[in-house]
């Protein structure tokens, strides 16, 4: 597996790579989306700094332990990572209050969770995971997501759920309601910010076309 992808910590990225993904057919959650979280840490670092090595080991990690998006047990996902991350980062005889960080990190970057994270390196890696839930990417992924979760488009009778209450268990055009037209508002750095509303206006745009499409504005 190449490491290339997370430069400049290439040799940190051999050592954890082998413990950050569990057998799992979550394509919205795999290598590539290691790489995305990556890159988007990379970018916020530029301007708001950090430790690189923490933030790498949170990027890697906090996905390490794989819990469907309808599994009871999704809200305690990244408490879970976090113990995982931990044992592994121990082992690799890591100091513990790096250890700390990086389960911290881990620990707050989940929507779902509702932990604030309280370091840089933990709202860095919060807000580096959300863009990817962002723009064109968030689209994708929660397309990708309900087909796998056996959802509906839309409500073809209310598709605006103008007479109804929002379910976006089961149909897909309601989870931009319930959670990703309100993600860009949570952001934790200025650079996050400033990345999250360029792709909250994509996002928009999206769905209002989409809306155009089926005939309902």
């Amino acid at each position: 597996m190449t490491t290339d992808t997370f430069a400049p910590l290439q040799n940190l990225a051999a050592q954890l790579l082998p413990y950050a993904l569990e057998p799992s057919e979550d394509g919205a959650h795999d290598l590539s989306h290691l790489q995305r979280v990556w890159h988007n840490v990379r970018t916020i670092h530029t301007q708001e700094g950090g430790e690189l090595e923490v933030l790498l080991a949170a990027v890697l990690l906090h996905d390490c332990v794989a819990v469907e998006k309808n599994s009871p047990l999704r809200s305690q996902a990244s408490r879970l990572a976090a113990e995982k991350a931990s044992g592994v980062l121990a082992d690799l005889h890591w100091p513990n209050e790096r250890i700390s960080a990086v389960a911290h990190a881990i620990e707050a970057h989940s929507f779902s969770a509702n932990i604030t994270p309280t370091t840089l390196e933990a709202k860095i890696m919060q807000d580096a995971d959300r863009l990817d839930s962002l723009g064109l990417l968030g689209v994708a992924r929660t397309f990708y997501v309900a087909g796998r979760m056996g959802s509906a488009l839309y409500d073809p009778q209310d598709p605006e759920a103008k007479y109804r209450d929002y379910d976006d268990t089961r149909f897909c055009l309601d989870h931009f309601q319930t959670k990703l037209l309100h993600l860009a508002d949570g952001f934790q750095t200025a650079t996050g910010r400033r990345l999250a509303q360029l792709r909250h206006e994509r996002l928009k745009g999206f769905m209002e076309q989409f809306k155009e499409e089926i005939g309902v504005c």
